[in-house]
Order: C-alpha cells, then structure tokens, then sequence
C-alpha cells in the first residue's frame, strides 16, 4: 500500500468518526425534544466545539494530500468529496445545536399533540435515518444506497410545506402555547435543512465514485440514475 493509500484511509476513517458525532448530536437533540431533557441539550451545545475542532482537522489533512501528493482521478474526487461533505456535516453539527438551544428556552414539556399533528417527530426520524444511511452509503462505496435519500427528502419536505398551516391552526386553538408552537415551527425549518445537507453530501458520494455531478439538477432526473 502506498503512502498516499494509508492517508486515503485515514482520511476516510476520520470522515466516518465525524459523522457518527453528527449523527449522535441530532439522535440526542430528538431526544432532548422528547423529553425536555435540559442537561442532554446542554450536551448538545458543548459538543458542536468538538464538531468544529473535526472540521478543521478534516480541512487541514485534505489540504496536506493534496499539497504532498497531488491526487489525480479517483483520489482527486475523493479529496474534494470528503473537503465538501465535511462543510455539510459541520452545517449539520450547527443545527442540531440550534434545535437543543431551542430546547432549553421552553419552559413546560412540548404539547404531544403539538408534535403529533405537526408530525416533527416523523421529520427528525427521517433526518436521522437518511444521515446514517448516506454513511452508510460512504463507509461501503454504495451509491444505490446514497440515491435513497433523494426520494426520503420528499417527506421531509411536504412535513415543511405543510407547517405554516398546521401551526397556524394549532395556534388558533391553543393561544396558551403560541411560544412552543412557533419553536416547533422553527425546527421544522432546521430539520428541511438537515435534508438538504444530506442530499448534498449523497451527491458528493456519487461524484466521488461515479465522477457524476448531480448538483443543479432535478429530482427525477437524479433518480433515473439509479
């Protein structure tokens, strides 16, 4: 194995590390939600620090492969795969960070009727199981795999498109819970985005092993590839 080999893998292993830290702290931040748990969202808050800290070592070892041994092809894309879904990861790391200071802002447990009709606990299910499966994706080179996302980010999404409504009525009803409701609100909107994040990173996957670049183009057009 070459030298250039042994960074490769490396690079790859402090990737997945990185991940499964996202993965952790959107996991805890659902759990938090759940269950109003100040001292898990605290957790939460604390640990985004040792997220940045990856980041920027992530940043550094892609910089060093590329200044020393100058990748081409398949290395090439798989540098910049990992320098790109590491912006994304460290994006995610930020919301769920922002999900667990909401957390700590309320005062009495959520309405389980709130998070039912608004179905945020199904959205940040969803956000979780398309995070590991596009590690997943990652870990054993599995495009197919990482294409699944495209179609999971449709629930994310109609969730989302269905929120303003949802909450406007539950607020007409529950004038007491105008404060809660609208964080609900707010974490919907994070949780789209832990989709969006996602789906780049599945795209980065794809160009790395396939050298296709999905970015700009539509859904359909992404899933005719599968």
């Amino acid at each position: 194995m070459s030298h250039l080999d042994t960074e490769l893998q490396i690079l790859k292993s402090e990737t997945i590390e990185m991940w499964t830290l996202v993965n952790s702290q959107l996991a805890k931040g659902k759990q938090s939600l759940l269950t109003l748990d100040k001292d898990l969202a605290r957790e939460v808050i604390m640990t985004e620090k040792r997220v940045n800290a990856n980041e920027l070592k992530l940043d550094r070892d892609c910089e060093n492969i590329f200044a020393l041994f100058t990748p081409v092809a398949i290395d090439l894309r798989f540098v910049l795969a990992v320098l790109k879904i590491n912006s994304n990861l460290e994006r995610t790391g930020d919301i769920a960070e922002g999900i667990a200071k909401f957390v700590l802002h309320v005062d009495d447990q959520f309405d389980r009727n709130l998070l039912q009709i608004t179905r945020v606990i199904e959205m940040y299910e969803a956000a979780n199981n398309m995070m590991k499966d596009v590690l997943q994706a990652f870990e054993h080179e599995d495009t197919a795999l990482a294409r699944k996302v495209f179609q999971m980010d449709e629930l994310l999404d109609e969730i989302n498109l269905k929120a303003n409504t949802v909450i406007a009525d539950y607020i007409r009803s529950n004038s007491e819970n105008i404060e809660a409701a609208l964080y609900v609100l707010s974490i919907i909107r994070k949780l789209e985005r832990v989709g969006d994040q996602t789906k780049n990173m599945a795209e980065e996957l794809i160009f790395y092993i396939e050298a296709k670049v999905l970015k700009h183009r539509t859904r359909k057009e992404k899933e005719k590839e599968a």
